[in-house]
């Protein structure tokens, strides 16, 4: 495997080195994040107060599929759509779109998804998604990093100890859940890509 290989990420390894194709295929890749970032909003299990979706697992695996740069991109202009008024984010539109709603309770997570992409993202282009261990630490700090956005901004609109609660509290363990399993699906795929088609 050559050196530039052990550090591409996944998504880079169908990319056409240069031109309009290579373009084209990563504003593709970006648009079609959004899409999924919005598909895994919608997709929520209702925990008595608060919904849990699979967003931060699709952010985890995006950031590691694309790399820092593209999944950067993708979550920029996912957060875009969201201020135009595109119902992309969870809850949207019954609890408010636009705006208006990224400048509410979870204003502070949307940002914080795109410190978690820059850090996975990061991580996979130094070649640390070719190990569950590397990447469980990466993507651990990732989601510590969004967590931190997220009740920083909460603590701010309904202070810092029922940001805590409500904020931080129920999000642990199945988050926890999610980075495991984040990490343990990207280094399984590279272990099913040959070795030439690596480098």
């Amino acid at each position: 495997m050559t050196a530039a290989s052990a550090t591409t990420p996944l998504a880079m390894l169908a990319m056409p080195e240069k031109g309009a194709s290579r373009l084209a295929m990563q504003a593709m890749l970006v648009v079609g994040g959004t899409l999924l970032l919005t598909l895994s909003a919608k997709t929520k299990v209702v925990l008595g107060p608060v919904d849990l979706s699979l967003q931060t697992l699709a952010i985890l695996l995006i950031a590691t599929t694309f790399g820092m740069r593209l999944a950067v991109a993708t979550l920029a202009l996912y957060l875009v759509e969201g201020a135009m008024g595109f119902p992309v984010f969870q809850s949207t539109p019954e609890k408010g779109i636009g705006l208006a709603y990224m400048m509410g309770s979870t204003g502070g997570y949307l940002i914080g998804f795109v410190a978690m992409a820059a850090i996975a993202g990061w991580a996979a282009d130094r070649g640390w998604d070719r190990s569950a261990f590397k990447l469980f630490g990466a993507m651990l700090v990732a989601e510590a990093a969004m967590m931190a956005c997220g009740f920083g901004w909460l603590a701010v609109l309904i202070g810092a100890e029922k940001a805590w609660t409500f904020g931080v509290v129920p999000f642990i363990v199945p988050d926890l859940v999610k980075v495991a399993l984040a990490s343990a699906i990207v280094p399984a795929v590279w272990a099913l890509i040959p070795g030439k088609a690596r480098g």
